[in-house]
């Protein structure tokens, strides 16, 4: 329930996810008693019994599930977000999601509200399990006395990692399963110390009350992010366990729990789970927004009545299914396993099929995928100057002649860049930081960012101070979004985006103004510096959601979006432009103009030659990179330096 009500938005419930947490505990709990019960009467473990038993309970709801959704997705997703559907149902369907969604997250990846098949990412742990538990048990049937202490012991040294890797990973200690085995084997644990004990599970009241006040804790009060699980799921993952141990007594803790209500919410919960997200993302994807509280109303309540149907027609007959040996259930499961996965390779194989769009669409469609890069060439020093700082070659081998520095806006221009480079013969180095300064010195507190990720920018770059005079090469060239840095907001459809320049002894503008010029001029003892003017924002344009909103039939003030006047462009830059042709002024820099090539007439558009080269309001597609890239043919050929 709670991460059903969290998943939709309701207000009160910031930690609403740690009941994936709860549900750990509870499948631990439930698997570890069932195989320590069996190994205890029989001596053994029957593997084919029990995954028997695991698949006819998880995968025939799953799988429906999976082909509804991929046909929902093939009806209203764009290419480029069917093409990751696609991964994602092959990685569901051979238990690997977690890893999947673990090794997707980045700057650029598509948001986790997009992701049809996130929720599979607890499953997928689930099932590694499976494979782990059964498996070490029987290993280790021989010697039972040994069995609770290796257990216990990599529980703790889960738990140990978890903590202490997620301030460094938190995206491997979310998704991961050796970082999440410790909420599953504090289950199995408690199932085993029952067992050995003959315990009633009837310990005392206040065990009932606490555990029940820790996991509404954990519910209201957990915030997500950098800082979960860590620490943090310790508290509800403690409160299951304390719930479980008094599951018996007779208290109102668990007169409720035993109530019809929650009862039927228990029979239904797997299938709920299932449904639940699909419906949450295709609902907010399609409206975009909700009306209100009504319509939120109506998307659970079809979350409900899809889950009860799943669990009527589906679950309850397959799972009774007992007349279909293990060889029958295997041989279904592996059929429609390939079927899934061969739906995925499809998708994915075929770039989402974009030929179901028309070219205007399409034009748009293809912008809102156009942002992978070749990274071959991309590297993170482990020792040196440049340790930790992700560099790239670009051009042919050899030393560096020309540097390119800058924040995700050059990460954006990469490809474009490497092509010059490579076309003009001059070997180069692009260093990149997203929603950092190329300043020296630069302290910035972002609301976009963490406080770890505002610190790294300032590591990066001092890093980077230290490093460029010992390169060698004859220029550098700075990228970077000069207006947000020097109004400290960010505009249009980002306009929620704050950054601060820090310390906050003077306006903003001058803070930016006397950063930029001590960088500048340190750099020109070694360099020469040229600096590319920011690429014009085009402050209401998202690629994704123009598409989304032509393809869905949504066409309205669409184009409206597609461009906006020079002047305008002006006007945002206004903070930034005139510190920038100073330095200019001064002979301390070149600047080069990426107007000259995205506006024409007056107007600065998402549209060059007919195709969308603009990713959102302010980063430009591959395309666009490829189209700005003959500006930097001057400098890299020392014709700017020369002139």
């Amino acid at each position: 329930m709670a991460v059903v009500l969290y998943h939709f938005g309701i207000p009160g419930l910031t930690g609403g996810f740690v009941g994936v947490d709860v549900f750990f505990v509870i499948s631990g709990f439930l698997i570890g008693g069932l195989l320590w019960g069996e190994m205890t009467r029989t001596g053994r473990i029957s593997l084919a019994n029990f995954y028997l038993r695991r698949f006819r309970r998880l995968a025939p709801a799953f799988f429906v599930m999976a082909l509804v959704v991929s046909v929902a997705a093939w009806i209203w997703m764009l290419p480029f977000e069917l093409r990751e559907f696609g991964k994602s149902l092959v990685a569901a369907t051979v238990y690997l999601s977690n890893v999947q969604f673990f090794r997707e997250a980045g700057y650029f990846d598509i948001g986790a509200d997009e992701k049809l098949l996130l929720h599979t990412w607890s499953l997928a742990v689930e099932e590694q399990f499976y494979v782990f538990l059964p498996v070490f048990m029987l290993a280790l049937s021989r010697m039972q006395r040994l069995l609770v202490p290796v257990l216990g012991i990599i529980a703790a040294v889960s738990l140990l990692a978890c903590i202490l890797l997620t301030p460094i990973s938190q995206t491997a200690t979310f998704f991961l399963f050796p970082f999440r085995a410790w909420e599953l084997l504090a289950g199995v644990l408690l199932a085993i110390w029952g067992h050995q004990r003959s315990s009633d599970w009837a310990l005392h009241p206040a065990l009932s009350w606490l555990g029940l006040g820790l996991i509404l804790w954990g519910i209201a009060m957990t915030q997500a992010g950098a800082g979960f699980p860590g620490w943090q799921a310790m508290v509800p993952v403690l409160g299951t366990l304390m719930v479980l141990a008094n599951g018996q007594d007779r208290n109102a803790v668990n007169r409720v729990l035993r109530s019809a209500p929650m009862v039927f919410v228990g029979l239904i919960s797997y299938s709920l789970y299932l449904w639940h997200w699909p419906v949450a993302v295709l609902s907010k994807y399609v409206r975009e927004t909700y009306s209100g509280a009504l319509e939120t109303a109506g998307w659970i309540g079809l979350s409900v009545v899809l889950a009860i149907l799943s669990w009527r027609f589906v679950e309850r007959p397959t799972r009774h299914a007992h007349h279909l040996g293990f060889r029958a259930v295997l041989g279904t499961v592996a059929a429609v396993s390939i079927v899934t996965v061969g739906i995925g390779f499809a998708l994915f194989r075929f770039d989402g099929f974009p030929s179901r769009y028309p070219p205007h669409i399409r034009t748009h469609i293809d912008a809102s995928g156009d942002f992978l890069q070749d990274w071959s060439r991309c590297t993170v020093a482990q020792s040196g100057p440049l340790a930790g700082v992700e560099t790239c070659a670009i051009g042919p081998d050899g030393p560096p002649q020309v540097v390119f520095w800058g924040d995700s806006h050059l990460r954006a221009l990469m490809d474009g860049i490497a092509a010059v480079a490579t076309e003009t013969k001059v070997p180069g180095m692009i260093i990149w930081h997203a929603g950092c300064p190329p300043f020296f010195g630069v302290t910035k507190r972002e609301s976009a960012a963490t406080p770890a990720q505002d610190q790294d920018c300032h590591a990066d770059n001092a890093a980077i101070r230290v490093a460029l005079p010992d390169i060698g090469m004859r220029d550098v060239v700075l990228v970077g979004r000069w207006a947000y840095y020097a109004t400290g907001t960010g505009i249009g459809r980002d306009v929620q985006n704050s950054i601060t320049l820090l310390p906050e002894d003077a306006q903003q503008t001058d803070r930016f103004a006397r950063l930029l010029e001590q960088t500048v001029t340190e750099v020109s003892r070694y360099a020469r510096v040229h600096i590319l003017q920011q690429v014009p924002e085009v402050p209401e344009y998202d690629s994704r959601l123009t598409a989304r909103r032509l393809a869905h039939g949504r066409d309205g003030a669409v184009s409206a979006s597609f461009a906006v006047p020079v002047r305008s462009v002006d006007e945002r830059q206004a903070s930034s432009t005139p510190i920038l042709q100073d330095l200019a002024e001064q002979g301390l820099i070149d600047l080069i103009n990426p107007q000259t090539v995205l506006c024409e007439d007056g107007i600065c558009s998402v549209l060059h030659h007919d195709q969308v080269v603009y990713f959102d309001n302010n980063h430009l597609t591959n395309r666009g990179a490829y189209a700005l890239a003959p500006v930097f043919v001057p400098l890299l050929t020392g014709e700017a330096q020369n002139d």
